[in-house]
């Protein structure tokens, strides 16, 4: 696993692009999925914090909160765009933050609610994947994992139809 650091390091242009999408419209937005107890998939809305360090996302008490303490995998999608039909994932571990000094630095930057009980985790990068929709039916998707023997490539999908859409 990595850390976004190590991963924007890796491929700049990748996480860049998929920073962008993530913050398209200002803060961070995406979909978080998280693992229910019962092995189930679980999605909410979340507002993702990247940094030039890492990614961080503030989580309030709830079902996700549960599910990141005691199984801690989590997948993010980013938000639909108004201007195509881009999409950014990630997928990895999320751990709970304890540095004091880390969570009051973005708890100011990110005026963070003082007083609510809302807890930050840290989100390390498994996998990252960028989909670029270029033409009707079409797309070129770039997957890095936290391989020392992946290489990143991109991938040209023709017709949906046909396109086989694994990432494994």
């Amino acid at each position: 696993m990595a850390t976004w650091a190590d991963f924007a390091a890796a491929e700049p242009l990748l996480a860049t692009a998929i920073r962008t999408l993530v913050c398209q419209y200002g803060p961070g937005l995406g979909y978080l999925a998280t693992v229910r107890p019962d092995g189930g998939p679980r999605i909410h809305p979340v507002s993702p914090v990247i940094t030039d360090e890492a990614l961080f996302c503030f989580v309030l008490p709830s079902p996700k909160r549960h599910d990141l303490d005691r199984d801690g995998r989590y997948s993010l999608h980013s938000f639909p765009g108004t201007d195509s039909d881009d999409e950014a994932y990630l997928s990895g571990r999320a751990w709970r933050v304890t540095s004091d000094s880390v969570i009051a630095r973005l708890a100011r930057e990110m005026r963070a609610a003082p007083g609510v009980d809302w807890k930050l985790y840290e989100l390390t990068v498994d996998l990252a994947m960028l989909v670029r929709h270029e033409a009707p039916a079409t797309s070129t998707r770039t997957v890095w994992k936290a391989r020392p023997d992946h290489i990143p490539r991109a991938r040209h999908n023709g017709p949906c139809a046909a396109a086989a859409d694994s990432v494994q």
